[in-house]
Parts: C-alpha cells; sequence; structure tokens
C-alpha cells in the first residue's frame, strides 16, 4: 500500500526487518530525527534483542519511560508491567506492587490464547496515541517473522471475543492501528538477497493478513557508487599484466591489492545494485524507498545515530 502521508506525521511507527539490517540503529535514527524536528517523541523497545540504550550511549531503559534527550523520551516494553498499567487505567483495578496470582493467571491464558501478550504490547503504544502524550511514537519492534502476529493480534482477540471490555478495547485500538494517517510499518532492509526477499514476504504478508499501512522501506548500508564507467574501464585495462607491472615499476611497490580492492567495490556495488531493483519490482507501487548510506564503522553509537537522522531527513526532503 503506498504512503498516504509524510512519514514523521504519523502518530505511530513500527520498525521492524530481518536480523542483523540495523532496525534497532534505523529507529533510533527515526526518533531523534522526529525529536530534532520539535516533536515529543517517545522510542519503545520491545525485541529484547534490540540496543537502544547503546545507540544514545545512555543507561539501560526500563518500562517508565524517560527523557534520554530533548524531546526525545525512550522505554522498553514488559508485560507484566503494562498488564498492571491496563488493569489500572482501563479495568480500575488498584494497582498492586505485585500481581501475584493474577500474574500467574495470566501467563496461563496467554499461553493458551495467543495473541494476548501481544495486545497488551500493542495497546500500551496505541494508548498512548490515543491518549496524545507524544506527537509520534516509534517503535524497535520485533523482526520480521514475529510483527505480523503482533499487529494482527487485536483483530484476532476481536474476533475471538464477541461480547465485553476486552472487545471494547480491541476496537479502538484497531481505529489507530487501520488509520494509514496515523500508524505505519517501516520495513529495514540491507541490498542483500535474503533481507530483499523477506522484506517483499513481509510487505505481502502485512497486506494479506492485517489492516496496518506499510510506511516506507528504509534500505540501509547503501554502498556509495565510487567510480564512473570510465574509471572502471581505467581498472580493468591496469589489470593487463604488463600495466601491472608498469604500475608497480612506477610506484615502487605492489599495486595488486589496490587493484583486487577496487574491482571488488565495483562488483559489490554492482550486486546491491541488482538487489535493489529487484526490492523496488517487488514492492507495492508507489512504496516510499529511503537510502540510507553505508557508514564504515565499528560502532554505532550517538555519533552515527545522529549521521543516519541526517540521512534520513535529506531523504525526507527536510
Amino acid at each position: 500500500m503506498a504512503a498516504t502521508t509524510d512519514l514523521l506525521d504519523r502518530k505511530l511507527l513500527f520498525v521492524t526487518g530481518k536480523g542483523g539490517v540495523g532496525k534497532t540503529t534505523i529507529a533510533a535514527a527515526l526518533g531523534q530525527l522526529a525529536a530534532s524536528r520539535g516533536k515529543r517523541t517517545l522510542l519503545c523497545e520491545v525485541d529484547a534483542k534490540g540496543n537502544l540504550a547503546g545507540a544514545f550511549e545512555t543507561g539501560p531503559t526500563q518500562f517508565r519511560e524517560r527523557e534520554i534527550a530533548p524531546g526525545l523520551w525512550a522505554m522498553s516494553m514488559d508485560t507484566e508491567a503494562s498488564l498492571k498499567e491496563y488493569l489500572s487505567l482501563q479495568l480500575r483495578v488498584p494497582l498492586l506492587s505485585r500481581i501475584g496470582p493474577l500474574a500467574r493467571t495470566f501467563d496461563f491464558v496467554a499461553n493458551a490464547a495467543p495473541g494476548v501478550k501481544e495486545i497488551l504490547i500493542v495497546g500500551k503504544l496505541a494508548y498512548e496515541v490515543r491518549e496524545q502524550h507524544y506527537d509520534v511514537v516509534v517503535v524497535d519492534a520485533p523482526a520480521s517473522g514475529h510483527i505480523v502476529g503482533q499487529l494482527a493480534a487485536p483483530q484476532a482477540i476481536k474476533e475471538l471475543v464477541k461480547v465485553g471490555a476486552v472487545r471494547d478495547q480491541t476496537g479502538w485500538m484497531l481505529d489507530i492501528l487501520s488509520d494509514p494517517a496515523q500508524t505505519g510499518v517501516v520495513i529495514v532492509a540491507t541490498p542483500e538477497e535474503m533481507p530483499v526477499n523477506e522484506t517483499i514476504d513481509l510487505s505481502e504478508r502485512l497486506r494479506a493478513e492485517t489492516s496496518v499501512d506499510l510506511a516506507a522501506v528504509v534500505v540501509n548500508r547503501v554502498l556509495p557508487e565510487l567510480f564512473t564507467r570510465g574509471e572502471e574501464d581505467v581498472f580493468r585495462a591496469l589489470r593487463a599484466p604488463a600495466a601491472t607491472a608498469a604500475l608497480a615499476e612506477a610506484v615502487e611497490g605492489n599495486v595488486e591489492p589496490l587493484l583486487e580492492g577496487a574491482e571488488l567495490a565495483v562488483r559489490m556495488r554492482r550486486t546491491r545494485a541488482e538487489h535493489l531493483g529487484e526490492l523496488r519490482d517487488g514492492l507495492p507501487s508507489g512504496t516510499e524507498l529511503l537510502y540510507v548510506p553505508e557508514l564504515f564503522q565499528r560502532t554505532h553509537g550517538l555519533r552515527a545515530t545522529r549521521q543516519i537522522a541526517e540521512s534520513l531527513g535529506a531523504e525526507l526532503g527536510y
């Protein structure tokens, strides 16, 4: 489904993608970008493998959100804490320091009825949107293999429970999730075969199994085009034995590693460009594609988060 509104004008963004593509980094950068544009922003870490704290070089996040930068709050999801909050806010059950037997009952029900834990996660996020506590909520969501089940949970519960408070709760959640002006999924990919295939598959599943809009696809780690076609011809000519020998004599050194490195860079760029073409062809017409360059950094801390936020801002025309 094509994007219907500016990415950061939406209120709730779920960032997902195959493991290892930089999903958490992109979620952090989107949060940074939103806050830098004056939006009161909440970053929520749902994926236990994520590291939002590392992206901002701050302490570990908890369920209770805290401000980690001007206009930017961060939290990590906790289903038991979310259940406590739900009982207190929605059902007017007094908030207890420990749920005790109720927690054990919840675990039993959650395991017997898939979707219960997921709806507590989605419900918490949708609640923040409904109450307008933040201008935008950016979610470091589960990897692509699990996000569909999470987003489909409210509809599944609504179909399972025909009457009562729980059904009423799923109704307003679905209203928020199904509104493309409010909610969208951002899929993060890299220009490689498996992430590209998984991104195309996920886009199809989102359309078939959920009511949530595909807001954008962020292609991470895009290699720059280092050489023009004419320069590539020069490199190929230099690989001829006589030319390589003459060049080595002229510089008085071994030039073979340099030429091999240049050839590898060209080959990798071309291969990734082919995967990018497959990605564009496989996605629904009109899908917004945003490109983030390879940073060539060993670690991704606050500096890298800001650099990527700037790249995304440029892609979005800010």
